[in-house]
């Protein structure tokens, strides 16, 4: 359990970020502040949002737990990161940043048409939906393993007072209280770390060698299997995976939108892809450190206890009081992270892509609506949350790497087809989904290919087939392929 003083931490700490909230309440004036804080966010900060929400409780707890009952293999899944930012930077940034556009969906309406934007804009609402209940559900879970708290108590913690502070302090809250976040995150990760060097007989030397006599550093599977994590199954699959997030999800490019310019942008990006080695590093450290400690010390470790919660069921049982209290709160931060990046962007989008893109009449209060919007999505994803934890799931991390490759390769493809070609039009892009959609749920269901390869699966065919139909079915007269003119577009 707990001490006392780890509680009086935790809850400072959540309290804090309530603070931060209500303090940018105050500037929120205009729907374009509390979508895009005005386009006026430094570089640096909106990176490492960028970084916060993409790291979250995933890989906070998941990926030690990956690294203690496994090895490095998946090291490689946040190198390719690295490798898809010149990507992002040099081809899909300069579209995103010179549409002035608020929702990343709305560039689907001015390519191809508006059935193509909402297609893409409802795959965004499920999939982030669906994402909000595992990042609240992991920590929650594991915690609650760990230290006797109530899962349901942990779950409404971190889903009612994300969602405050979310709905009062809009974009901006949320980007300063991931950078918060980060720091408690990657600074509770290295206590622990340095914690477990000095406890283990011989230190990070005895760590390094246990660990290579045992083959925890291995990274590469050198097979051809497409249903093991072989070294081209996950190079080339979370190429694709990487894809989905940085150039198709709203959250992210949220993000780029907020700075003053392109060049602050790609900036962002270049902050959030060099944060990723080091961290990368630490967490997949910690997991190798964990397992030489535990070998170490048998006793210490509860057999009853899934792999993801070993790192909380370290945090509460060997860190000092007080040092405790700041890592379980960078667990609660790991997840928050994700959390408010999710609802403003869900907000962002039902506002933009629906209420004002089809209203009828002077519109209403938008800021006002878009705050009780956050709120309503923040009270079903914590609903979807306590689903979750009536269901067992045996690694979060491998489920939530599933839903990202069947839910977002599709919406990745509809993205390629709208800033690689010029040929593709709107009617091609739809049928390049649903043959994408199709061909997917057969791979699933009737295949053994390893989940990693689901993203490059849907992306590819959304964009081959997309560009096939396109040419098949010709392009309207005039203007860009299958693009709605200004007087047809209702802005």
């Amino acid at each position: 359990m707990l001490h006392p003083l780890d509680y009086l931490l935790l809850a400072l700490y959540l309290l804090l970020l309530v603070g931060v909230g209500v303090y940018f309440a105050r500037r929120e004036k205009s729907i374009e502040r509390f979508f895009l804080a005005g386009r006026k966010m430094p570089w640096w900060a909106a990176g490492v949002s960028i970084f916060g929400t993409q790291l979250s409780a995933i890989t906070f707890l998941a990926v030690p737990a990956k690294a203690f009952s496994t090895d490095w293999v998946y090291f490689l899944v946040n190198m390719t990161i690295i490798m898809v930012a010149p990507i992002v930077v040099y081809v899909y940034l300069p579209t995103f940043c010179r549409s002035k556009i608020t929702s990343a969906y709305e560039y689907l309406e001015q390519r191809f048409n508006v059935w193509v934007r909402v297609f893409g804009s409802m795959a965004f609402l499920l999939f982030q939906m669906g994402r909000i209940g595992i990042v609240l559900f992991l920590p929650a879970i594991t915690l609650a393993t760990a230290t006797g708290m109530d899962v349901t108590l942990c779950i409404l913690l971190m889903g009612v007072l994300a969602t405050l502070y979310t709905a009062l302090g809009g974009i901006e809250a949320v980007i300063w209280t991931d950078v918060s976040q980060v720091i408690v995150l990657v600074g509770g990760a290295l206590v622990s770390l340095i914690v477990i060097t000095f406890a283990v007989d011989g230190g990070l030397g005895a760590i390094i060698r246990t660990g290579i006599a045992e083959n925890k550093f291995q990274m590469f599977n050198w097979t051809w299997d497409a249903t093991a994590d072989a070294v081209w199954v996950v190079l080339i699959g979370n190429i694709f995976a990487n894809m989905i997030p940085y150039t198709a999800d709203q959250a992210v490019i949220q993000r780029y939108l907020t700075t003053p310019s392109e060049r602050e942008a790609a900036r962002a990006v270049w902050t959030n892809a060099g944060l990723t080695l080091p961290a990368s590093l630490l967490f997949f450290g910690l997991g190798t450190a964990l397992y030489v400690f535990y070998q170490e010390y048998p006793s210490l470790l509860d057999p009853t206890i899934h792999h993801d919660g070993i790192f909380p069921l370290f945090i509460v049982h060997q860190l000092p009081a007080g040092v405790s209290g700041i890592v379980i709160a960078g667990v609660f931060a790991a997840s928050m992270s994700s959390l408010d990046s999710g609802l403003n962007s869900m907000a962002t989008v039902t506002v933009t892509d629906y209420i004002r893109r089809f209203r009828r009449g002077p519109g209403g209060d938008e800021l006002r609506l878009a705050r009780w919007l956050t709120a309503l999505f923040g009270a079903v994803g914590t609903g979807t949350a306590l689903l979750l934890a009536a269901f067992g799931v045996s690694s979060l991390l491998d489920a939530f790497r599933e839903i990202l490759g069947l839910f977002g390769g599709s919406l990745a493809g509809l993205f390629a087809l709208g800033v690689l070609t010029r040929r593709a039009n709107g009617a091609g892009a739809l049928a390049g989904a649903a043959g994408s959609a199709i061909l997917l749920w057969f791979v699933k269901d009737q295949t053994e290919i390893h989940f990693f390869l689901y993203a490059a699966v849907g992306t590819i065919s959304c964009f081959v087939i997309g560009y096939v139909a396109s040419i098949l079915i010709g392009n309207p007269p005039g203007g860009m392929p299958g693009r709605l003119t200004g007087t047809e577009r209702k802005q």
